[in-house]
């Protein structure tokens, strides 16, 4: 059965098994993310959180439900958040995600009147016993949060939801088509869909949703990442004026071209430093090998060194200083682009004053770095030999740097002044005051 609108009124078939099938799945996959989450030292109280069980009580008053799925959906409403709070004082809000590392990271910077909770598996029981304890008066899926049992249970319950910052790729969209009925079904859930890029918006009209919109990225109103003063303080004391530079979110492949193009910045700026930071941590012990082998020098953060005057590369194995390592460099190469990972968060670099390079495969942040690309604010580097040539060129020129690092500054200006209308039109979507 539809609506005149075409819109479907009735779950699909599909859906039906879908809530049979994650029922009887629901003990082996909590199995298994009790595991993941014991194995990151998390509290085991708040592991039943994964099962509907509330560990904080519902505060009282109205209250707005945000779901994301790890850490960069997390951090990348906390200011849509504090917005949201500074405009209507009597809301309260619920951020849930799925991952330990977003839970520590949230731990010290939630905003006003937040509070975070592991989300509850996908099954009707844990969604049940969650909604029944929050009773959320609207609900924000971020990104590509779409799971059929939370969004179901909370229509059916007249929670009014909203999707932002929707992202899909081609992939999915071609996947999500071959479903048919059962996407436009979950689309149509929604009283407003954000979406972060043309092309996502594109694929879910074609899906069946009747009010997809393309707007401002939410990652580019976040703002700047948290950066500790002292520490950062203590490490240009101890860098001085050497050239340094930051390579970030490196997956497996991306730390060969990172050194070999500072080993080319090191011919003609022997004293230049770079700070590795790989997207996993639990990588840096290979990293470190790999990086011996190259022949240079460095120190990791995660054993207490600081970079000394014979380090040439500092390989920064922690969570969460990523906003120092972009507030320490003025060159930040953007990871994830030269593999298929799809591209990283530029924005959080520009916020810096970081001059922004980045590779050719960044398919997740297309708008993004054309915009960033045709402002000045960043530059594409083909591969290790084109990185490395362009740091040569950008520490030999301090004028051409600073002017990029200006733009980068400037671009990411920009996107504050589109925050407050979002949450406005987000506002009026879920009826919110």
């Amino acid at each position: 059965m539809t609506h005149e609108s075409g819109r479907p009124t009735r779950a699909t078939p599909l859906l039906r098994v879908y809530a049979v099938a994650s029922r009887a799945m629901a003990p082996l996959a909590y199995r298994r993310v009790r595991r993941k989450l014991a194995a990151h030292g998390t509290d085991p109280a708040r592991i039943r959180e994964r099962l509907g069980h509330a560990t904080l009580p519902r505060p009282d008053g109205p209250l707005l439900w945000l779901h994301a799925a790890s850490v960069g959906e997390s951090l990348s409403v906390l200011r849509l958040i504090a917005q949201l709070g500074q405009m209507h004082p009597a809301l309260n809000f619920l951020l849930t995600s799925g991952t330990a590392t977003s839970a520590q990271m949230l731990s010290t910077r939630l905003p006003p009147r937040c509070q975070h909770q592991f989300a509850p598996l996908d099954s009707p029981s844990c969604v049940g016993r969650f909604l029944d304890h929050w009773r959320p008066d609207a609900g924000v899926f971020v990104e590509s949060e779409m799971w059929p049992g939370m969004l179901r249970s909370a229509a059916r319950r007249g929670v009014p939801l909203a999707l932002l910052n929707a992202r899909i790729s081609d992939r999915s969209a071609r996947g999500w088509a071959r479903l048919g009925g059962t996407a436009r079904y979950l689309l149509s859930l929604f009283t407003m869909i954000h979406c972060q890029d043309a092309r996502t918006a594109r694929h879910l009209t074609a899906l069946g949703a009747t009010d997809a919109r393309h707007g401002a990225n939410l990652k580019a109103m976040a703002g700047p990442l948290p950066c500790d003063a002292a520490a950062l303080a203590d490490l240009r004391a101890r860098i001085g004026n050497r050239p340094v530079w930051t390579t970030a979110s490196t997956h497996p492949g991306e730390e060969d071209v990172a050194l070999s193009a500072h080993r080319a910045l090191l011919t003609t700026h022997p004293g230049a430093l770079m700070i590795l930071v790989p997207r996993h941590p639990d990588r840096a012990d290979g990293i470190a090998q790999m990086i011996r082998e190259t022949g240079l020098t460095y120190t990791r953060r995660s054993a207490g060194g600081m970079p000394g005057a014979q380090d040439q590369v500092y390989l920064a194995d922690t969570l969460g200083e990523l906003g120092l390592w972009y507030a320490l460099a003025p060159v930040a190469c953007i990871a994830g682009s030269f593999t298929p990972v799809g591209g990283h968060n530029p924005f959080e670099a520009a916020h810096a004053g970081a001059a922004v390079l980045h590779g050719p495969l960044y398919a997740n942040f297309a708008d993004a770095y054309a915009q960033m690309d045709a402002a000045g604010a960043a530059r594409q580097v083909a591969d290790a030999d084109d990185l490395g040539a362009t740091l040569r060129g950008l520490f030999s020129a301090p004028a051409d740097l600073r002017a990029i690092q200006d733009s980068a500054r400037q671009f990411a200006a920009t996107q504050d002044d589109q925050l407050a209308a979002l949450a406005t039109t987000l506002c009026a979507a879920l009826k919110l005051g």
